[in-house]
This record gives C-alpha cells, sequence and structure tokens, in this order.
C-alpha cells in the first residue's frame, strides 16, 4: 500500500472542520491520507462527517500567535509529528494549513535541507498567460535576505518544478526587476543576472512586474520579501477586480441578464483566480514534499493541497532537486 499524505489536520483557522472535510474529498478522490492531530477531536469530527480516516495521534498544536521557535520545545505539536512521518517514511508528503512559520522551521529541522540547497524556497503558482496558465514565483516567502548565488539555486529549483509538475519542456525563467535592461535593478538583481546568465538554464533576462501576469516567463525568480509582496498583491487584485466585475453586472436589468447568459463562463473565470485551486505552497529544498497553506484554507484548498502534494511525491522531484548544483 503506498504512504499517505500527511495533514496536519490541527492546523488553520477553520480546524478541524475544514481540513477533515477536505482530506475526505481527497481521499474519495484516491489520494491516501492520514490525519495528524489530536485523535478524540478528530475521531469527533469524522463521526459528524460520516468519514473514516487513520489517525496519528499527536497531542500539542503550534496555534497562529506562537513563536516559530516552538517547534523546537513541542515535539509533539501535530506539525512536528506530521514531518516526522515523512522522514521515517511513514508518509509520502507533508501538508499543513497552519502557522507557516512553524512548518517552514519544522520541515527545516526535521527534513533537512537538500544536498546543494543552502535556502529552501516557498513556490507560489500564480494563474497568468503563459502557456501552461500559470507563472512560478520563487521565493514567495521564505528567505527576506538572500544572495546572489541563492537567486540561482531558486531558479533551478523552480525550473525543476514547472518541469515535473506543470509539464513545462524547458520553463523559461526570468528575474524580477524594474527594468528589461540587465544594468537595472539593486545590487542583489545586478550582481544574479550574469550568475543565472550562466547557470545553464533557459533565462530570458529581467520581467517587469507589469509582465509577471503576462507570458514573459515560466519562472520568476526574486527574495522572499518582493516575492510575497507580489503574491499577495496579486491575490488582493483579482478578488477586487472579481468584486467590481460583481457589481458591474448586478447594476441593470440588461447587466443582470448578461451576467445570468455568462454565468457558467464567470464561475470558470472565479474558480481560476481562487488561491484555493492550488491549496498549498510547496516549500522545495527540502528532503520530503512539505506544502504550506494559507491559515483561512476551505476544504477545497485542503483538498487541493493533498493532491498536489500526492503528485508532487510522486514525480521524483525531489530527488532531481539534489542534482541541481
Amino acid at each position: 500500500m503506498n504512504a499517505p499524505v500527511a495533514l496536519d489536520a490541527m492546523g488553520g483557522d477553520h480546524a478541524p472542520r475544514e481540513t477533515v472535510a477536505g482530506a475526505l474529498a481527497a481521499a474519495a478522490a484516491g489520494v491516501p491520507v492520514v490525519l495528524v492531530g489530536d485523535e478524540a477531536r478528530l475521531r469527533e469530527e469524522l463521526a459528524a462527517q460520516g468519514g473514516e480516516l487513520p489517525i496519528v495521534h499527536a497531542p500539542e498544536v503550534i496555534d497562529m500567535h506562537a513563536h516559530a521557535t516552538e517547534v523546537r520545545r513541542r515535539r509533539q505539536a501535530s506539525i512536528n509529528v506530521a514531518m516526522r512521518l515523512v522522514k521515517e517514511g511513514e508518509a509520502e508528503a507533508a501538508v499543513s494549513m497552519g502557522h507557516s512559520g512553524a512548518t517552514m522551521a519544522s520541515a527545516l529541522f526535521t527534513l533537512g535541507r537538500v544536498r546543494g540547497i543552502e535556502r529552501p524556497a516557498i513556490l507560489a503558482e500564480i494563474p497568468s498567460q503563459a502557456p501552461s496558465g500559470r507563472v512560478h514565483l520563487i521565493d514567495a516567502g521564505a528567505n527576506a535576505d538572500v544572495r546572489p548565488a541563492h537567486l540561482v539555486q531558486f531558479a533551478r529549483m523552480g525550473a525543476a518544478y514547472a518541469e515535473r509538475m506543470s509539464g513545462v519542456a524547458r520553463p523559461r525563467v526570468g528575474l524580477l526587476s524594474i527594468g528589461e535592461e540587465p544594468t537595472k535593478g539593486n545590487q542583489l538583481v545586478l550582481e544574479a543576472h550574469p550568475l543565472l546568465a550562466e547557470a545553464g538554464l533557459h533565462f530570458v533576462g529581467n520581467v517587469e512586474g507589469r509582465d509577471v501576469l503576462a507570458d514573459a516567463a515560466d519562472v520568476i525568480v526574486t527574495d522572499g520579501f518582493t516575492g510575497n509582496v507580489v503574491l499577495k498583491l496579486a491575490e488582493g487584485e483579482a478578488k477586487i477586480l472579481f468584486g467590481w466585475i460583481k457589481e458591474a453586472l448586478a447594476s441593470s436589468f440588461k447587466a443582470k441578464l448578461g451576467a445570468l447568459l455568462a454565468k457558467d463562463a464567470l464561475r470558470r473565470l472565479a474558480a481560476r483566480m481562487d488561491p484555493a485551486e492550488y491549496g498549498a505552497m510547496p516549500l522545495l529544498g527540502v528532503r520530503g514534499p512539505a506544502f504550506i497553506g494559507h491559515g483561512a484554507s476551505d476544504r477545497r484548498a485542503v483538498r487541493n493541497a493533498l493532491a498536489r502534494a500526492h503528485k508532487m511525491a510522486r514525480s521524483g522531484l525531489v530527488e532531481a532537486l539534489a542534482a541541481v548544483e
């Protein structure tokens, strides 16, 4: 029997109700899942939802207000137990919608870094005009301050992910900057540009902010501070724009009629723009698939995160990353 994906079922603003519901939906779709958390509470929730899943008991949880360093002290916290299952081969991947800092810390302390990777990085998939329908942004928040060599490592990890997980052949890699010219950018970008050009990647040069969602690159590389700002801006702008569309379609009888006729298309558009479509973001560079979701994730996000983790575990990506030097 295949090893399951370990879900930190106590992590997230709506746990365990939404985590359990998402896990049941993923299991129904063929993803093996094991719940990690307070066994009594999880059995109660499973009974309430009329489902059954295996449980590994973890008596503690690191809540959203705790410091990430709590992972060292609370060895029996659900996120630590989930990561240990991966390390010991009892689970193929770990997913948490809980404390993102604690999840990153637990992955680093428990799984360790892939050989040759100095800084693991978060990869975010953002809907775009690229042929794959998405752009892969790395780093999206793990490392606020980096060196030029780290951006080269991020680029290689991002390209490997785009190829194996999104089916992009020879992914185009762009460096986020304030201008297309190699002479534009801060010191980090100026020093990283020639390194990326000589790294053996399909490097297409600098990419400006206005081109992030266009068909300019398949992978966009930046530091975690800038990447997280870009990610949150894209998510916020999508939410506001869709709100404006809904307002416009409710503004008159003709608009309402048009909205009725376009209902299915609008529903597909909303699903494409919803961050829950991707479920969670992988932390690349650790020795095992580890996914970090948003604290407010609903059952759909949990289900999709589990499916993505399952896919990554079987893609050989972690093994491939060991050869990105």
